[in-house]
Order: structure tokens, then C-alpha cells, then sequence
């Protein structure tokens, strides 16, 4: 078992063995490996990441998550909630927001459910109306600075349908600029200019 972390465009893996895939990114010169569960290792990598020339960290503990609970515990978490729209077209629903594909996310309010939450922010981000939830695909993880402090954000997706012939209606002043339906099978252009976890949640979508 693992998961992936972003920092910027870099993964750092937590992880209970090492599969294939983490053996492979092992290899390159500029990864960085760490099975000693201990805060001062955990420092160290984090000082490692910033450095240009890091590819990306794997750290190996039997158990995740009291090794997610020690590497959270250096940044402020954000719990957020975000969807995968489907529309009877077999279209997605992706937005812009500064100049970037996305898909609509925001952060869960106190006392909100994960899937409220998303349900939610799809609505007031694209003003798309009645969604029904079929489930949950998984969760990403990325961190960002901010206001002097270093976040670490989790966000929950999920997939949810809809009918056509919805109006579209971007949120401005969260910095959305355009939305699109675009269908399922010819995303190359999405793609080629969006985050690497969003990739990742629709590879999880495709999987599943």
C-alpha cells in the first residue's frame, strides 16, 4: 500500500513495500529513499525536496498510517472535496482556473460530509444542478505555501452523474474562466495542461 504526495509536480511516496513501480523510481540518481521511521529523517527528505535537482522520495514503514500521521504532522492540513462529473453524453466536466484544466474541488466546510461537500462546490464553481453520487473514487494528496505556512491538502473525489443540456456557469471569483464538457475518450488537450494528480484521480476513475 502507498500514497503519493505532490510537492509541485514531485512525488514522494509513503508506502508499505516496495512494488515495482517504487523500485523503478529508485534508480534515478536524484531520488531519495528513506526506511527510518524517525522525525529527523522525515526532516531531512522534506529539506531534500526543495532542492531543484530531486525527483522524487520514497518512505518505507510497516505501517501507514502512523507514518502519514508523523508526515502530516509538518504541515496544516485541509480537507477538500471534488468530482468527476459524467454527463448522459459520456462527457466530463472540466474547468478552467488560472489557465489550467482542472476539475471542481473546494475545501469541506465544518461540519460537512465528504460527499456533500462535493457536491457542493461542483454546483457553485459550475452551476451545474441535480448531480447523483455513484461513488467514491479515492483521495489525492498535494501540498502549497501559503501566508508563511506549509499546507498539505487531501481530496476526496467522487463520481457523479448528471443530465445534458445543463447551463454552465464559471465562478469568477474563484478564477475560473471557462467550463467545458469534453468527452471521456478525447481529453489529450486537458491533459497535456492540467495537475499530476488530476491525471492520477482520472486514472483511478478509468481503473474502477
Amino acid at each position: 500500500m502507498h500514497i503519493k504526495i505532490y510537492f509541485d509536480t514531485k512525488p514522494v511516496f509513503l508506502c508499505t513495500e516496495l512494488t515495482p513501480e517504487l523500485t523503478e523510481i529508485l534508480h534515478h540518481p536524484d531520488a531519495v529513499f528513506i526506511d527510518e521511521f524517525s522525525v529527523n529523517a522525515i526532516k531531512s527528505l522534506l529539506h531534500e525536496i526543495i532542492k531543484p535537482q530531486f525527483h522524487a522520495g520514497v518512505v518505507l514503514h510497516t505501517n501507514l498510517n502512523e507514518l502519514k500521521k508523523t508526515f502530516f504532522k509538518n504541515f496544516t492540513q485541509i480537507e477538500a472535496s471534488g468530482g468527476i462529473v459524467e454527463n448522459e453524453k459520456h462527457q466530463l466536466l472540466f474547468i478552467e482556473r488560472l489557465g489550467v484544466w482542472d476539475l471542481p474541488k473546494g475545501k469541506i466546510e465544518k461540519g460537512e460530509k465528504e460527499e456533500e461537500a462535493a457536491s457542493r462546490e461542483i454546483e457553485e464553481e459550475t452551476g451545474v444542478k441535480n448531480l447523483t453520487l455513484k461513488n467514491k473514487i479515492g483521495e489525492t494528496y498535494h501540498t502549497y505555501n501559503a501566508f508563511g505556512k506549509n499546507f498539505i491538502k487531501t481530496t476526496h473525489w467522487f463520481y457523479l452523474i448528471c443530465k445534458n443540456d445543463q447551463q454552465l456557469t464559471p465562478q469568477t471569483e474563484e478564477n475560473i474562466t471557462a467550463i467545458q464538457w469534453v468527452h471521456k475518450n478525447e481529453l489529450d488537450i486537458q491533459l497535456s495542461n492540467t495537475y499530476p494528480s488530476i491525471k492520477d484521480i482520472l486514472s483511478s476513475f478509468y481503473k474502477s
